[in-house]
């Protein structure tokens, strides 16, 4: 192992890169659907062995002693996100004409800018950098801190976070609810770059004996972890129309799609099966606006039956004229009477998708948004629980608002379940589906809440407080989920999540920091000797 390790350390130029973006590519099969985990204690040992040899002229100054593991974390970084993403693409395929242009922006564009971030944590590594044991734990401050600020930095993207890696089933996501997401990448690519001590002489079994702790304790607590049994259950009755997106905006089959909807919600029950008090349609499944077809409420009132509810994506208008109107990606409940009883705005929009940033300037040049929406949206003011049948509080999320952790920090305790509605249609059968729904099931550990998710194609899902799918839709199937959504809260053992994990990311800082120390006191007693 030291063989290999020292021909990695020694690569230079192109080989250097293309082994860094080998490694990052490599590790995008920990991922969903994939859910292969293994492949980092690959990709993250090489990373190491590469950091190693990442090293500038003897008087170069501070920046660009920093560059060589910029750009090997960067390289690693455009591999990992490339790998991960191309499928963002498709979106633009749905309308081809319009928006082929722009799929070298979406398919390299993308990955190229968030690679940044993996530059940024090599380089904040290296500054920490020392022999052996201390350079994992500066890899896993660097990452763990990177990861943190992709979270929010423009906007956020915290999309394949490193920390989803070491979560592929149930049982191993518990330890979100100890650490948060951010504790979790921490601890991932500590874990995950520990066999990069097999080439060290030093610290071996140390670091490795931690990183077997770590991964014991990790299983451990996911066969412990205390799940209440439920009391109450929410029935409810999930559509799926799996409409075609290249039809979703055409007036001209709107109140087809409508009407494919009010059949879905009025089918039989199968035997055996509660009448549903609930029923929740995808986002923006309503193809019109309410405040253009006022008819359409008393329809849905009709088809509602004594005490159901229905929760459904709408597009909202508020405004007299189309001049100072402004639009919201929503959730409307509609109560039995076709009377609207709540709303939720979007908060977190998708830029070039929902808006365009910087609008009136990039406009003038002829950009647009990359995604078709008839309209601009504008973001929702604050998220709220929203009451539903049996007197139970949803709390909304629309579409990649679920990837957000924060977004559910400062409201899971008000509501009984989380309700995510989404539209992954634009990006077909790619991982992109599969990697969206992993995300939001992992919000379901981290805040002891139960989900519902519903899609317009899938993947539409009941998921209980502890990560385990209760029932489901594939992806591209058509038809209604009648399930009945375990209501049961599962305790927070050690606090709030997120906070621990920046608790957890400060340790590795203060580890990495201690071995380097310790590092320059060993040369400075070596040489007095």
């Amino acid at each position: 192992m030291e063989r290999l390790a020292g021909k990695v350390i020694l690569l230079w130029g192109i080989r250097r890169a293309a082994v860094a973006f080998a490694a990052g590519a490599l590790a995008v099969l920990a991922q969903a659907p994939f859910d292969f985990p293994a492949v980092c204690f690959v990709s993250f040992p090489l990373l190491v062995w590469l950091l190693d040899g990442s090293v500038a002229e003897r008087g170069s100054s501070f920046i660009r002693r920093l560059m060589p593991a910029f750009v090997t974390g960067w390289w690693f970084g455009f591999g990992y996100f490339l790998a991960g993403l191309w499928w963002v693409g498709n979106a633009l395929l749905v309308e081809a004409d319009s928006f082929a242009w722009a799929l070298p922006l979406a398919i390299l564009g993308l990955p190229a800018l968030l690679a940044f971030f993996y530059g940024f944590a090599a380089a904040v590594a290296r500054i920490l950098w020392s022999d052996a044991l201390g350079r994992v734990a500066a890899l896993a401050f660097g990452f763990a801190l990177a990861e943190w600020l992709r979270s929010f930095l423009f906007t956020g993207f915290p999309w394949n976070a490193i920390g989803y890696a070491a979560m592929p089933t149930p049982l191993l996501m518990q330890s979100v609810s100890l650490v948060g997401l951010t504790g979790m990448n921490a601890l991932a690519v500590f874990v995950f770059a520990s066999p990069a001590l097999l080439g060290s002489s030093r610290h071996r079994r140390l670091g490795l004996g931690a990183a077997v702790l770590i991964v014991a304790a990790h299983i451990g607590f996911g066969v412990w972890r205390p799940i209440p049994a439920a009391e109450k259950s929410l029935n409810i009755r999930a559509v799926q129309p799996s409409i075609d997106q290249s039809e979703k905006w055409d007036a001209a089959v709107r109140d087809r799609i409508f009407k494919t909807y009010l059949d879905m919600t009025t089918a039989e029950t199968a035997d055996g099966k509660p009448k549903p008090d609930l029923i929740i349609w995808p986002e923006t499944a309503v193809p019109f606006l309410f405040t253009e077809r006022p008819e359409a409420l008393a329809e849905l009132g009709s088809v509602l039956q004594d005490g159901q509810m229905l929760l459904t994506g709408a597009v909202r208008s508020e405004g007299a004229t189309e001049t100072d109107a402004r639009f919201y990606n929503s959730i409307v409940a509609v109560n039995d009477g076709g009377e609207i009883a709540a709303a939720f705005d979007k908060i977190h929009l998708v830029p070039f998708g929902e808006y365009l940033p910087f609008e009136e300037l990039l406009s003038r040049i002829g950009l647009t948004k990359i995604v078709a929406t008839p309209v601009s949206f504008s973001p929702g003011v604050s998220r709220e629980p929203i009451t539903v049948s049996g007197g139970f509080k949803a709390i909304p999320l629309i579409c990649y608002e679920a990837i957000f952790p924060y977004e559910l920090a400062s409201v899971a305790g008000d509501g009984d379940f989380i309700l995510n509605v989404t539209n992954d249609a634009w990006f077909g059968d790619t991982p992109g589906p599969y990697q969206h729904f992993r995300q939001t099931q992992v919000r379901t550990v981290e805040t002891g809440l139960p989900l519902i998710r519903v899609a317009n194609n899938g993947i539409t899902a009941a998921v209980g407080a502890n990560g385990q799918i209760v029932d489901g839709l594939a992806l591209n199937a058509t038809g209604t989920l009648d399930v009945s959504l375990p209501i049961v809260r599962v305790s927070l053992l050690a606090g709030p999540p997120n906070r621990n994990g920046l608790g957890l990311i400060m340790f590795f800082f203060v580890l990495a920091c201690a071995m380097r120390v310790f590092r320059r006191l060993s040369r400075i007693d070596s040489r007095s000797f």
